[in-house]
């Protein structure tokens, strides 16, 4: 209830104000990025706050520091905006025949580059869409789903929870890969005590979130002499192929690389380490056409046909 006792109206504009507010840490940017002047969005701020009976900010000369009530309506915000941003667009390309943008999210390092070939015969076949690619939702993609970041999230580990759908569309295993000289280059599989002495190279991810870790070493209680952490895969391999240590990868990706860094790779156990790749999406967006003509693209790469889309 505002002061006058009537329903106070909470509108997209407070949402935006209070989030420009806080993204830029001035009025005078927030007004900028807003289209409006300085006293206009100080009028808003003020009127906002009457209407709520609360006050949004401490002043502290000519910043503004969220309060509690302020820091939960900027929670509200940062939650609502995209949705509200995601449901026009959705809207508009119903409007323009399914025109707009397919926003993929990548939570998986290597995926980078399978998915790069179904991009390519992708926006052959859905002109009137355009691919938008993020990284930095690597292992935040489930919240950037559910807030409407990305309509499409690649990863190789699902979390299967109410209102997503995951499909796998690619198959592959993990291999340990070493170098020209590694004594393990000519092993028909390794086992985790073997990989004991070595420097491990990896992506920059935690180890519980990594497969040799949980599929391989730490079921028979093996942790590597050292982890390093290297973010490009091309970097990855130079180390591997120098005699830098070894590292983990999807067999494809060594094999398309092997030869050019002189690097082999080598079954994790006698019975190897399973993968797939998924392409989870919300469940509420299954019938979109461009959408799910992703997914057979991708299903159809996997099997080595053409889609007719």
């Amino acid at each position: 209830m505002d002061k006058a006792g009537g329903m106070a109206i909470l509108e997209r504009i407070h949402l935006s104000i209070i989030r420009e507010v806080d993204r830029h840490g001035s009025l005078t940017a927030a007004a900028s990025h807003l289209n409006l002047t300085q006293p206009a969005l100080s009028h808003a701020i003020r009127k906002l706050e009457e209407q709520l009976g609360v006050d949004v900010w401490h002043r502290e000369g000519r910043s503004l520091r969220p309060t509690q009530a302020g820091e939960w309506l900027l929670a509200v915000a940062n939650r609502l905006l995209p949705q509200l941003a995601h449901a026009e667009e959705r809207l508009q390309q119903f409007a323009q025949g399914e025109r707009g943008t397919l926003r993929i999210g990548m939570e998986c390092h290597p995926c980078y580059q399978w998915l790069l070939k179904i991009v390519a015969p992708y926006v052959d076949a859905w002109p009137k869409v355009d691919v938008d690619v993020r990284q930095k939702f690597q292992f935040g993609g489930i919240g950037a789903l559910f807030g409407h970041d990305i309509d499409m999230l690649v990863t190789p580990d699902p979390l299967f929870k109410p209102g997503l759908c995951f499909e796998p569309v690619f198959d592959y295993e993990q291999v340990l890969v070493v170098g020209p000289g590694h004594r393990l280059r000519h092993a028909a599989f390794v086992e985790p005590q073997q990989v004991a002495d070595e420097v491990l190279i990896t992506y920059p991810v935690a180890p519980d979130r990594l497969d040799i870790y949980t599929q391989f070493l730490m079921p028979a209680g093996i942790s590597p002499r050292q982890h390093k952490p290297i973010e490009t895969t091309d970097i990855m391999l130079l180390m591997v192929a120098h005699g830098r240590g070894v590292a983990a990868l999807p067999r494809w990706l060594v094999e398309e690389y092997g030869a050019k860094f002189n690097v082999s790779p080598v079954r994790l156990g006698r019975d190897g380490v399973a993968k797939q790749i998924f392409l989870g999406f919300r469940e509420a967006d299954a019938d979109i056409g461009y959408l799910r003509g992703f997914i057979d693209l991708a299903l159809a790469h996997r099997d080595g046909t053409t889609a007719q889309l």
